[in-house]
Parts: C-alpha cells; structure tokens; sequence
C-alpha cells in the first residue's frame, strides 16, 4: 500500500496488443523507414537483358527467361514482380497472383532481415525498396483480377501506408472490380 492515499496511480504502459493494427495486419510509424540493400549486380544486370530484349517484359518470349532469372535467383524480389507482371499481362491472373505472393513473403522476409518489425514506412524512392513494393502492387491487381476483393483492399491500403507521398499513386485511384485488369502502362 501506498503511503500517499491521494497521490495519483502513475500510468501503466500499453501492451503492444493494445497498439492499433491497420487492415493488412501491420502498425506504420513514421518515424521509422526500413531501406533494403541493393540487389546483386549480376541479378540486375540479368534482368535488364531480359526485359530490355522482351518490350519491357510484356512479350510471351519473356516468361520463360523471366522464369530462368527467378531460378538463379530465387531471392531477387524484383525478379518475382516482373515474372509475376509479364504473367498477368499475358493473360495468366492466377499466375501472376501466385508469383507476386512469392515476391511480397520472400520481401517481408527481407525486410524484417534489415529492420523492419511489422513497423516502419518502406518508401518507393529508395531503388533496393522496389522489387517489394512491386510485387505487393502485383499482388493487389491480380487480387482484384481474381476476385479476391478483401486481398486487393488490404494490398492497397498496406502500400498507402507504407509509403504516405507516393503509395503508388494508389490514394488518387478507385479500387478495381473483380476481373478488371490493369494494361501495362498502369504497372510500376
């Protein structure tokens, strides 16, 4: 007991349970922005081949060779994306849905390797963040293309968060219906 009867009881700290969550399962602070190390040279270099040989990775040719960079390079977020992009512009929603789960689990995975506790912005205009954001953006469209619209809305607003000035473009845009697609202009 307190010899002080009328002296206020100090505040108790919240449990991290208490601390809000957003839809996508994750808390955003700003104050903490996690950036992720540049990929391989070699892996870069492999990429750029492929997509500056195949329209930007939007020909049929390109799945293939996409295929063969993910395989050398299993852990090459960006090489997820593009492979998971040049599937869905090829018509293969599922695809492209399966490829950018990869790419966005092997990021989060990554990300908590250099930081990142489920807390924290992951912003666009850092380069080593962008095969991540890529294949979360990936994940959102081929969410919506397949009709899963609470995946879609959950990618949308994880991405927002992550990165408040760019997000992708995404605050300014209407959330897609079930199997609209986006064409390749539309893809980061």
């Amino acid at each position: 007991m307190s010899s002080e009867p009328n002296k206020p009881a100090s505040p108790q700290p919240l449990p991290i349970a208490s601390l809000p969550v957003a839809p996508h399962g994750h808390q955003i602070q700003a104050r903490h922005q996690t950036i992720l190390p540049p990929e391989e040279g070699d892996a870069l270099r492999r990429l750029e081949k492929v997509l500056g040989a195949n329209d930007g990775g939007t020909a049929p040719a390109a799945l293939p060779e996409l295929k063969a960079v993910c395989r050398e390079y299993p852990n090459y977020l960006d090489g997820w994306a593009r492979l998971g992009q040049a599937a869905y512009l090829n018509g293969d929603a599922v695809s492209a849905y399966a490829f950018g789960r990869v790419g966005y689990h092997r990021g989060l995975d990554r990300l908590r390797k250099n930081g990142w506790g489920g807390t924290g912005q992951v912003r666009w205009g850092e380069s080593g963040n962008r095969g991540f954001l890529r294949a979360l953006h990936l994940l959102m469209v081929a969410s919506a293309a397949i009709g899963e619209e609470d995946e879609e809305l959950r990618c949308r607003q994880f991405l927002i968060d992550l990165d408040p000035e760019e997000g992708l473009g995404l605050a300014d845009r209407v959330p897609r219906r079930a199997g609209e697609l986006l064409d390749a202009s539309e893809l980061p």
